[in-house]
């Protein structure tokens, strides 16, 4: 039988690699000098109001953090469920899957205006409050991969490879349904209010979290020189594709629900019909671009064998995805509170019954971006230390 052999990821000359790092580098300058910047002159610099409380900075918080659970089903497949075809790419997956919520994680840190609060957050805990849960989530699920990792490539520990797989399973769903409660719970405001949250997001951490893996190991093989065959690539797409199709039926399951409740008519109605640009990022951005034309570009005949598709498929859905993120997150804030459902209140001129207007700022959007990079750089570092990909993924 042919032997599997893991080799430190090498991108052709050390100039490339270090370029590459240091292009990364300044995103997370730039972003690190914007958090500074709200930091110092107080979130009247962005976007955000007494409405609009989480902004372009969160909707990048989530979108990696859910990406980072969905980024270690690969490993799940191959260690859980025994999927031989996986089980190389085990080690990748953990590694990006940590890479993702540090990322994440930073961003979500350096946008609360007063980042050393974060201490009371890790000292007392409100049990009641899922936020104090997701804050035991996130740094387990951290220090579970990591054990994880160390169990895939040590041969020491090889018997303890398969539970703690399975314990990291467990944690990451648990990590998602966290993350997707937080909306669920919040009963306040209607495009929330909904138990279909955690389950939605369980699935569009799985088709987020392979998107990227999928784009992520298709540049590394290729800029590394090494040899990445169509048959796992082409298993992973129809994997993708699936949980593409998945995330699609939630988010039609979740709109007709609100359909069927009168309650929800008027937040439906912003959503699909009279939102403007949450319109238009619904049907084009969400439906569109992260589910159609990935459907497309996975399941046509014309694009079977096609390595170009399979990336162009990965980068619509993490669009649609952001996209769809951004529509919960954002709209969900700016679509005015029913205080008194069902009752006829005299309104005030405290923006009772309007539309809060959100517009993103460019440290907003540099302290996001700077959150990917970090993701990336971590994850192009340990590439180069650790030995996580095999030197061949030949057929």
């Amino acid at each position: 039988m042919s032997k599997m052999y893991y080799r430190e990821l090498y991108c052709g000359s050390p100039v490339r690699f270090w370029m590459g790092l240091a292009l990364l580098g300044a995103f997370i300058a730039v972003g690190l000098g914007a958090a500074y910047f709200m930091e110092h002159q107080g979130h009247w610099v962005t976007g955000m109001s007494n409405q609009i409380v989480w902004g372009l900075p969160h909707v990048f918080a989530i979108f990696l953090i859910v990406a980072a659970s969905g980024a270690l089903n690969v490993a799940s497949i191959g260690s859980v469920f025994g999927g031989p075809l996986y089980k190389p790419l085990g080690r990748f997956s953990g590694l990006l899957a940590i890479g993702l919520l540090v990322g994440g994680l930073m961003v979500l840190v350096l946008d609360l205006g007063r980042p050393d609060r974060l201490i009371v957050a890790m000292t007392e805990y409100n049990f009641k409050s899922i936020f104090a849960w997701n804050v035991i989530l996130y740094s387990g699920f951290i220090a579970i991969v990591a054990v994880y990792l160390w169990a895939m490539i040590d041969r020491g520990m090889e018997r303890f490879k398969r539970p703690l797989g399975f314990a990291a399973f467990f944690w990451r769903i648990a990590l998602t349904t966290g993350t997707g409660s937080i909306f669920g719970f919040l009963v306040a405001r209607e495009a929330y209010d909904a138990a279909i949250m955690a389950p939605m997001f369980v699935i569009m951490s799985f088709s987020y979290g392979l998107a990227f893996f999928i784009i992520t190991l298709i540049a590394a093989y290729m800029w590394g020189d090494r040899e990445l065959g169509d048959l796992r690539l082409t298993r992973l797409k129809n994997l993708l594709g699936v949980f593409v199709g998945a995330v699609l039926y939630f988010v039609l399951a979740y709109n007709l629900t609100n359909l069927y409740a009168t309650q929800h008519h008027g937040i439906e109605r912003f959503i699909l019909l009279d939102g403007g640009i949450y319109t238009v990022m619904f049907w084009i951005g969400q439906i569109l671009i992260g589910s159609i034309i990935p459907l497309f570009l996975i399941y046509s005949p014309a694009f079977e064998k096609s390595r170009w598709a399979i990336a162009a498929a990965s980068v619509a859905v993490l669009i649609g995805g952001f996209f769809q993120i951004y529509i919960i997150v954002i709209a969900g804030q700016a679509y005015p509170m029913n205080l008194f459902p069902g009752k006829e209140v005299i309104e005030s001129g405290f923006f009772d019954g309007q539309v809060a207007n959100y517009i993103p700022t460019f440290p907003e959007a540099a302290l996001g971006v700077a959150g990917i990079a970090v993701a990336l750089a971590l994850v192009a570092i340990g590439a180069r230390i650790i030995k996580v990909f095999p030197e061949t993924l030949e057929d």
